[in-house]
């Protein structure tokens, strides 16, 4: 009789959670890697990050973090509702000459609530100087 009880609530508990979510919100990223391929010192580091919320719940962006201090991000505190677009600016500090290597990573309320995004690239140092 115990086995019983105990099978009936799991599956009540079970049949409860597959219900409760049902509302879930999804990022879709256009793409996770921004190549910058090479600039010259100074350029212009500002790229977009673009995504949509593919999900039937609002997506909320609670933090954005770059793997050091010369990738600055940026994004709306604003939740994205379901099928609506937004974008995660991040900035390079274009005044440092090597490799870009980069990773930024994306904290949310989505089903996969951690994504990491990657710039990559070069910045050259301008001819004859």
């Amino acid at each position: 009789m115990m086995k019983k009880i105990v099978l009936v609530l799991f599956i009540g508990l079970l049949g409860f959670s597959l219900t409760a979510q049902d509302k879930v919100a999804k990022i879709e990223f256009k793409t996770e890697t921004i190549d910058y391929g090479v600039i010259e010192k100074g350029s212009d580091g500002m790229r977009v990050f673009e995504f949509t919320n593919t999900g039937n719940a609002p997506l909320i962006i609670s933090k954005v973090s770059s793997s050091c201090g010369c990738t600055i991000p940026n994004w709306s505190k604003e939740p994205v509702m379901p099928g609506k677009s937004g974008e995660i600016q991040v900035k390079y500090d274009t005044n440092r000459v090597n490799p870009i290597r980069k990773a930024i990573t994306v904290i949310s309320n989505a089903d996969t609530p951690t994504k990491v995004l990657k710039i990559v690239g070069e910045v050259k140092a301008p001819e004859g100087k």
